[in-house]
């Protein structure tokens, strides 16, 4: 059981620092965002994926 939570800290930790990222970034520029409240519920809803699909295609938006 301790092995199993040990692996799974580190991915754990990854996938709150893309989360709390991603959420920075739309904040930071949400008034140049087309539609800024999909991209909320696709980060926070999508799991961990979301962010990724986030940084792919949604940073796009104000570039």
């Amino acid at each position: 059981m301790m092995n199993t939570i040990a692996l799974l800290v580190p991915f754990i930790i990854l996938y709150l620092i893309l989360l709390v990222t991603a959420l920075v970034d739309l904040i930071r520029h949400w008034n140049n965002r087309q539609v800024p409240v999909i991209w909320l519920v696709v980060i926070i809803f999508v799991s961990t994926i979301g962010p990724i699909i986030y940084f792919i295609f949604g940073r796009k938006d104000y570039r």
